[in-house]
């Protein structure tokens, strides 16, 4: 079944259609730039160019069994099941492209047909062996099902499915230079691993070729950047089957810039007044059945039990918010102690399906920079305020920018709907007396609170979610922790969750992509590599060299290998990317220099070994993200 686009609301398709049809009259050309600026209809466009998409393969593969063909962020995709077990090959994938320019030139029409009788179409679906349209029509059956024809000019229909619309008016809308069959990928029926494996061909379309020409641009710098390539070709991280999915092997490279990202984050927590505390990987299952997690998350918790014969049942913490609030319970606290500001580096594990696993993005087990805040009322806004400050600081450190999302009350929740007003009116307040701009996210809260998102922007465009900041008046409740009030009584402190980096795998699997591989000087694995010219030569000088650098605690390695200079000059800088190469000879043994190469740059210039320690100390200090060598070359 064609799916309706996002945003597009099922009900109202009549109203979008009419709306569309509307707006296509009234601006003939399609160029017209309110026809490619808006959302809505671009995922029109995607779902009708979907259904010429499965009309090709039909006719192309006439034992394909069409699933579900929705449109989606960035394109659309179709699942077929060919029956005949023949699985579509890239050469395929472009006789599919030519068949779909060939019906797009036939200026077909798209006709939504109210189906009369769904008995009789069931019928019809299994005869014809469309085994999955029945099961959804079955599905579907009470929602005033339709399908959409496509029609020749003699009104002949040359091609249906069960769908909800809306669709553009007839196939001349799409413009055969400006769609693109992407690849093929494997997909149960339903989702479900029981069901049959499908075949899922993605696609995507855009008005106009220009468009599509910078999408397929930035599929490729995305696909070069995939931290899952980076991560073996630069040896940072593995995973293995032995150890089991979404659980991560750090290697030397990738823990030295864990480390120093770690040394930012104990630095700046204690900074901005934060105590920072440890906790078990483990609790008793009461633990969680009094925060409410047991409940609301179970089917995402690892369980242990303690013996065979025994009641007592563990579990691996998910969450790290209840232990700190029985170390906030650990002592008495008045109006005056607040806020107390607790942060963690707090190891969490989580079920996720097999499927769902990615390289560093999606695991099982990782560390969260979690932090929770206990505080009055009054320091609400503030404090959430100054959340807001330390995410801005760091991400501006990373040459990131962000965007913020609101996320309110979902339909399954706990506590009471007042507290979940004044949450929610608290977050806005922060964000609009510093005149922040945000969207809202309906239903999309965490259980227990609502939060806002921070979606952070990296170097292609792409936005990742990472930090958050969670309100929570009810675990308080439910732990019934208290503070002394400066009238003399006992209250309920409020509650805030927050990460800024949201977990170090996934934080770090964005870096990974962000910097290409190529880390600046700060945190790359090694930051300066030293070839000697001639190992026999200049090898005295070049050790010198590296035990000046090493002393002064750059993280620098020389290379006497029997390689060529340039292939060791190359593939330091290129493949490696490692930020600065420094060549000696008899020239800089003579002179105490060095030859200093730049990665993305080039030769530098000879300079004395110790100007050049103290520039690359002092890029390290800033955390720059800009070489010192980037920096001369613009005065040059």
């Amino acid at each position: 079944m064609g799916d309706p686009p996002r945003n597009i609301v099922r009900h109202n398709n009549d109203k979008v259609e009419q709306l569309f049809v509307l707006h296509t009259e009234r601006y003939k050309r399609i160029e017209s730039e309110k026809m490619e600026k808006n959302e809505q209809t671009l995922s029109i466009l995607r779902h009708s160019t979907s259904h010429v998409m499965a009309q090709a393969v039909q006719k192309l593969f006439p034992s394909a069994k069409l699933a579900i063909g929705p449109a989606v962020e960035n394109g659309f995709y179709y699942d077929f099941d060919l029956t005949d077990g023949y699985a579509f090959t890239h050469e395929d994938l472009v006789k599919i492209e030519e068949e779909m320019k060939n019906i797009v030139k036939q200026n077909l029409s798209f006709e939504k047909f109210v189906i009369p009788d769904v008995d009789k179409q069931i019928a019809e679906f299994k005869a014809e062996g469309e085994i999955y349209k029945a099961e959804l029509l079955e599905e579907h059956r009470n929602d005033n099902p339709t399908l959409y024809l496509t029609k020749d000019k003699d009104g002949n229909v040359l091609f249906n499915d069960l769908c909800a619309g809306p669709h553009l008016p007839n196939t001349s809308y799409i413009k055969a230079n400006a769609f693109k069959l992407l690849k093929v990928a494997g997909a149960y029926w339903r989702g479900n691993a029981k069901n049959k494996m499908l075949q899922r061909i993605y696609a995507t379309a855009f008005w106009s070729k220009e468009d599509l020409a910078d999408y397929l641009h930035f599929i490729e710098e995305a696909e070069k950047r995939d931290h899952r390539k980076l991560g073996a070709k630069l040896d940072l991280f593995s995973t293995r089957d032995e150890l089991g999915g979404g659980l991560v092997l750090w290697h030397p490279n990738l823990a030295v810039v864990r480390e120093e990202i770690e040394n930012y984050w104990r630095t700046e927590h204690r900074k901005r007044g934060y105590v920072i505390v440890n906790t078990p990987h483990i609790a008793k299952s009461k633990l969680w059945e009094i925060s409410g997690h047991y409940d609301h998350y179970r089917e995402n918790m690892f369980f242990i039990q303690k013996e065979e014969d025994s009641d007592e049942q563990f579990i691996l913490k998910p969450m790290n918010c209840p232990f700190h609030i029985l170390i906030y319970q650990a002592n008495r606290h008045s109006y005056r102690s607040l806020p107390l500001r607790m942060a963690e580096l707090g190891t969490v594990y989580r079920k996720e399906k097999s499927g769902a696993l990615s390289g560093l993005t999606r695991v099982q087990g990782f560390t969260q920079d979690d932090a929770h805040i206990f505080c009055t009322p009054e320091q609400l806004v503030d404090e959430i305020n100054e959340i807001i400050d330390f995410v801005a600081d760091t991400m501006k450190i990373f040459n990131m920018s962000f965007e913020v999302e609101l996320s309110t009350r979902p339909e399954s929740y706990v506590g009471e709907i007042e507290n979940w007003n004044r949450a929610e009116a608290g977050l806005k307040e922060a964000m609009d007396r510093r005149g922040m701009k945000y969207d809202i996210n309906e239903g999309d809260g965490a259980f227990y609170g609502p939060k806002i998102d921070f979606k952070v922007k990296d170097a292609i465009g792409r936005t990742w979610q990472c930090a958050t900041i969670q309100l929570d008046f009810n675990l308080p409740e439910r732990f019934d922790i208290k503070y002394q009030d400066k009238d003399g009584q006992m209250k309920t402190p409020v509650m805030l969750h927050r990460v800024i980096f949201g977990s170090m795998e996934r934080f770090h699997g964005i870096l990974i992509e962000h910097y290409a591989g190529a880390f600046p000087t700060w945190l790359a694995p090694t930051q300066v590599a030293i070839v000697p010219i001639s190992n026999e030569k200049h090898i005295d000088y070049a050790e010198k060299v590296y035990k000046q650098m090493r002393n002064a605690g750059i993280r620098v390695t020389l290379d006497d290998r029997s390689e060529s200079m340039n292939y060791k000059i190359r593939e330091s800088l290129q493949d490696k990317k490692i930020p600065y190469v420094v060549v000696v000879g008899d020239k800089e043994a003579e002179a105490n220099t060095v030859a200093v190469r730049a990665r993305g740059i080039g030769q530098v210039g000879t300079m004395n070994v110790d100007e050049f320690i103290g520039k690359v100390e002092d890029e390290i200090k800033s955390r720059s993200s800009e070489s010192f060598a980037k920096a001369l070359a613009k005065k040059a």
